[in-house]
């Protein structure tokens, strides 16, 4: 894109937003933390819930440290009336802790002794730093001309052909800050941000393409689109299917049905028998060693009888 073409869509961009929006100046009084901090929540959001939070969080804590160890949780109650709470709680935490990491203290006031290039490197390693919020801390604290850019905006400027689709990824918008002098800056910077944070609240609404047609009117289909959930179609009704004529089923023999037999009376049911009484094992008696009788003794013989002749001879004595 040329730079005449870019500086004459912005100037034309200013035109516009001037006709609808009201610049807002804020408090010069606030240190550079505030600023800081102020940055935090006011990226998506309107001038006038950023400070209401702002005091809240001044007021309702003990001080800075006590924001810092708050869960996220009780932080984005802290913030619900800003456009998005869990976001800004998520950033400002992270940046109060990075802060705390990196200087142990939350005395940020000689960032302003360094150089200005020094002192936007330092902002930019802060943990959940964003473009906007090192560009709102350089215009407020470091008297920088940078102009804060947050994604609602730089939507916008994509969608009227400020910035390309590659610059847009880059978060910036090359020769803002040529075309806008520097004393203008916190004017514009402000106007700028009120279209950029109805670009953000309802990205789909009339009052932003409004808008936008009337910066360029050829800017129609950049416009965001809905989603176009596809629907499905309803299932035709089914055709009824014709019923079949009832078919007579032959006529059914009649079987002799069996005689019915006798109800026998249930049989009363024996007690189950008692387990029989485990005996003792008897103790096997010893056997005895069988000890062998002697053979009787055969009889004598018989003594023959003495005859005549032996009994003369039995009395005769000797001599």
């Amino acid at each position: 894109m040329a730079s005449k073409n870019r500086a004459a869509l912005i100037t034309k961009v200013l035109k516009v937003v001037k006709k609808h929006y009201k610049p807002v100046a804020p408090p010069k009084e606030r240190s550079l933390l505030e600023n800081l901090i102020f940055a935090c929540c006011l990226e998506n959001s309107l001038h006038d819930a950023a400070e209401k939070v702002f005091h809240s969080l001044s007021t309702d804590y003990f001080d800075w440290n006590e924001v810092r160890v708050s869960t996220i949780r009780e932080l984005s109650e802290a913030l619900k009336s800003l456009n998005d709470p869990a976001e800004s709680a998520t950033r400002l935490k992270r940046v109060l802790q990075s802060v705390f990491e990196t200087h142990y203290s939350f005395d940020l006031e000689p960032l302003k002794k360094q150089n200005i290039g020094v002192a936007v490197k330092t902002l930019e390693k802060y943990n959940g730093s964003t473009p906007f919020i090192v560009a709102y801390v350089t215009q407020q604290s470091l008297g920088g001309h940078s102009i804060p850019v947050n994604n609602g905006l730089l939507e916008s400027m994509r969608i009227v052909g400020v910035v390309t689709d590659a610059e847009a990824a880059k978060g910036a918008v090359p020769g803002l800050e040529r075309t806008v002098p520097k004393n203008k800056g916190v004017e514009t910077g402000s106007l700028l941000h009120q279209l950029g944070v109805e670009m953000h609240r309802s990205p789909y609404g009339q009052t932003i393409r409004k808008l936008l047609l009337e910066i360029e009117p050829d800017c129609k289909d950049n416009l965001p689109k809905r989603a176009k959930v596809e629907e499905t179609p309803a299932p035709a009704p089914a055709k009824p299917t014709p019923t079949p004529a009832p078919v007579k089923a032959p006529a059914a023999v009649k079987t002799p049905e069996p005689p019915a037999k006798k109800a026998v009376a249930p049989k009363k049911e024996e007690p189950a028998p008692k387990p029989a009484a485990t005996k003792k094992p008897e103790k096997k008696a010893e056997k005895k060693p069988v000890v062998k009788k002697p053979a009787a003794k055969a009889a004598p013989p018989a003594k023959k009888k003495p005859t005549a002749a032996t009994k003369k001879l039995v009395k005769k004595k000797p001599r």
